[in-house]
């Protein structure tokens, strides 16, 4: 039997009027201390992101997730938070602000494999 691990995630939501307070889930970022892993998945479908908000640039909306995506990687080219260590890039990406990306609070559970749990909770809480 494989060892449990204990997860957070959270949900990363586009937030096109921030006073409005209305959102379309767009991706995931979880993180797994015991595996070292902190990865984000998204997915822009722009009939949906126009339906919702046809005022949104959304080439912008990508260069700002696939950002989220450096951080998670440390990427050297993705600036200081990039080199923070692996929990406070999770913190940091995770952390209220108010602007057109959001994410919701953070969640835990335990899993087996972080990369499939990721793939699965992207499949139930964006597709």
């Amino acid at each position: 039997m494989q060892e449990k691990h204990l997860f957070e995630y959270a949900v990363i939501r586009v937030v096109p009027k921030v006073e409005r307070e209305e959102f379309l889930n767009i991706g995931v970022v979880l993180y797994c201390r015991d595996q070292q892993f902190l990865q984000m998945i998204f997915t822009l479908d722009k009939n949906r992101l126009d339906a919702f908000c046809d005022c949104l640039d959304i080439a912008e909306l990508q260069e700002y997730l696939i950002s989220f995506q450096k951080i998670c990687a440390a990427d050297s080219n993705a600036g200081p938070i990039a080199k923070l260590d692996i929990a406070s890039r999770f913190r940091w990406l995770t952390a209220n602000r108010s602007t057109i990306v959001q994410t919701s609070k953070v969640h835990p559970g335990f899993c087996d494999n972080p990369a499939d749990t990721l793939a699965r909770l992207h499949e139930q809480l964006v597709l």
